[in-house]
């Protein structure tokens, strides 16, 4: 589902009284070492975070910043002194360079800080998302250095981070430019994981599951495993490299093992990730060979399922939806885990047996006070090219699902 959305301010500004400055904030720009170093203070965060995001972790940004050494890449991080104590409570990574998706010739600031990522929304804490915001545009805008246009690629559309920075853009008469929306899969449920696919899916899809499952039982020893031990995990990301090289995206040379700086990327990121407890990989195993494996990685309450891939030679079994049944059950019975985003483009692929749905879009916003001519037309401009590769892919894949065989 696609759609151009235009935000009201005067609707926005009618429901929030005017954000004044507040004293003991203060805003940096800070390189990938330095942000690496605060660990500490980022779990602190995301305790307090009205929206946590995996994708803004020290670990993934600075494994993004030595594995694309080509990129520059900054993290906008908001301080305050709360009861005397200088605390961390906000944290918006970015890459610079060129638009994403975008024939324009233009620089901009890009989150998330790396092509991989599928959540631009920052981290900052509940009780301060307004003046934390509309102080990170202005510390941006006053930079030299970088570009006062930023691009934000699946930014979470309906939480309360997205209303606040609405309302701070209105509030600093520069719109927003909404390009494209889509509504994802997510988990977040009461229920157990028989109880929610009870609901979820029909008796017959069911039936084909528990078929799908004994059928591939037949052919050995079928097991389920999640690995979040640091050793065990770097045995099994090889694992996953492999697998998905082996299918579809290795022909295509879109797996991760086709590029050397995407796989130094998730290997060294996911290393650190694992050592603090918030990566895992769920594999469904048939003789003890993966034949389905699901990346997941944590922030805070949330889990990300970032990555997935399967043996193709067992394709006719939907390793992919077996896997995904048994991994949801984990997830309903993990109670530090509030819920789960699928990081799935749209709400098509098997994950849509997920129910609950999450709007993301891709957006472009100015971080000068009153907006720009230069955002206003080149909005413009990227609004229609948007709309025509939107128009170009649905009807490539209308073409691929009806050629003759």
């Amino acid at each position: 589902m696609t759609n151009i959305s235009v935000i009201s301010q005067n609707d926005i500004l009618a429901d929030h009284p005017v954000v004044s400055d507040t004293p003991g904030m203060s805003i940096e720009i800070a390189d990938v070492v330095h942000f690496a170093a605060l660990q500490s203070e980022w779990a602190d965060l995301l305790g307090r975070a009205a929206e946590p995001n995996a994708f803004m972790s020290p670990a993934l940004v600075r494994s993004a910043a030595e594995s694309y050494p080509d990129m520059q890449h900054r993290v906008v991080l908001a301080w305050k002194t709360i009861e005397g104590f200088r605390r961390l409570i906000g944290v918006w990574a970015f890459s610079v360079g060129p638009a994403d998706k975008s024939l324009l010739p233009i620089r901009v600031l890009t989150a998330p800080p790396f092509s991989n990522g599928f959540l631009a929304t920052p981290v900052v804490d509940s009780l301060f998302l307004e003046e934390t915001l509309d102080a990170m545009l202005d510390r941006i805008a006053s930079e030299p250095d970088l570009p006062k246009l930023i691009g934000l690629k699946s930014m979470g559309m309906e939480g309360p981070t997205m209303a606040a920075l609405a309302y701070v853009l209105a509030n600093r008469l520069s719109a927003p430019c909404i390009l494209e929306q889509v509504r994802r899969p997510k988990l977040e449920s009461v229920y157990d994981g028989k109880k929610y696919f009870e609901k979820a899916l029909s008796g017959s899809s069911r039936k084909k599951l528990r078929q799908y499952r004994r059928r591939l039982s037949e052919k050995g020893v079928l097991t389920t495993e999640t690995i979040s031990d640091p050793f065990a995990f770097q045995k099994a990301i090889e694992e996953f490299l492999l697998l998905e090289a082996s299918g579809w995206k290795g022909r295509q040379g879109t797996a991760l093992l086709c590029n050397d700086a995407d796989t130094a990327f998730f290997r060294t990121g996911l290393a650190v990730l694992a050592q603090q407890g918030d990566a895992s990989i769920h594999s469904l195993r048939l003789d003890q060979r993966p034949v389905s494996m699901q990346l997941v990685v944590r922030a805070g309450h949330a889990a990300f399922t970032w990555k997935t891939a399967y043996d193709e030679a067992f394709r006719d079994f939907s390793p992919g939806k077996l896997l995904l049944e048994d991994y949801t059950a984990v997830f309903l019975d993990d109670e530090s885990i509030r819920f789960v985003d699928s990081c799935a483009q749209d709400d098509t692929s098997y994950m849509s047996a997920w129910t609950e749905r999450q709007p993301v879009g891709n957006l472009w916003i100015d971080a000068r006070r009153g907006g720009s001519l230069e955002h206003q037309l080149l909005g413009k401009l990227q609004t229609i090219y948007s709309k025509l590769r939107t128009t170009a892919k649905q009807h490539y894949l209308w073409l691929h699902r009806n050629r003759a065989p």
